[in-house]
């Protein structure tokens, strides 16, 4: 990637931004009544974990390969969960709620990125939570980027 463009990881604001989001992301989720019970024996650190994931995947750093084992754990972690539609719908309306509450970036090419990440995320959780499904040990961790805009809005 260009020096003048920076990661989707650094757009965000790094790790303390996307701490302070999954943060208060799952305080909302624990108490949801439709994702609560998912959630329910959530251990005290997936916060961080997520936050972690995500941050690889937006071009941060591979703390979560190195220490929770990459893409195949996090897909090990939704196995046979049998999440549906209306769940995953209303975690990504939780998601981006919080993102705004937070202040995380607003702008179009920013939260285009950010939406299709979570729009193509959540439905891979989706799928892997099915009974029946099975996790390849050689998944390879996403990379998300700005797609085809290439870069944040400028405003010229």
């Amino acid at each position: 990637m260009s020096a003048s463009i920076p990661t989707l990881f650094e757009w965000i604001g790094g790790l303390a931004t996307l701490d302070r989001l999954t943060d208060n992301f799952y305080r909302k989720v624990k108490a949801d009544a439709l994702l609560g019970p998912v959630f329910a024996r959530m251990d005290a650190h997936h916060p961080q974990y997520v936050a972690r994931f995500i941050a690889e995947v937006f071009g941060g750093p591979s703390d979560y390969s190195t220490q929770r084992g990459g893409h195949a754990q996090m897909i090990r972690q939704h196995v046979e969960r049998r999440l549906d539609e209306a769940k995953r719908q209303r975690w990504i309306a939780l998601l981006l709620e919080t993102a705004d509450e937070i202040g995380v970036a607003h702008d179009p090419e920013f939260r285009s990125a950010f939406v299709a990440y979570i729009e193509w995320g959540t439905r891979i959780a989706v799928i892997n939570s099915q009974p029946g499904a099975e996790v390849q040990a050689d998944q390879p961790m996403p990379r998300w980027g700005w797609g085809e805009v290439k870069g944040p809005y400028t405003g010229a």
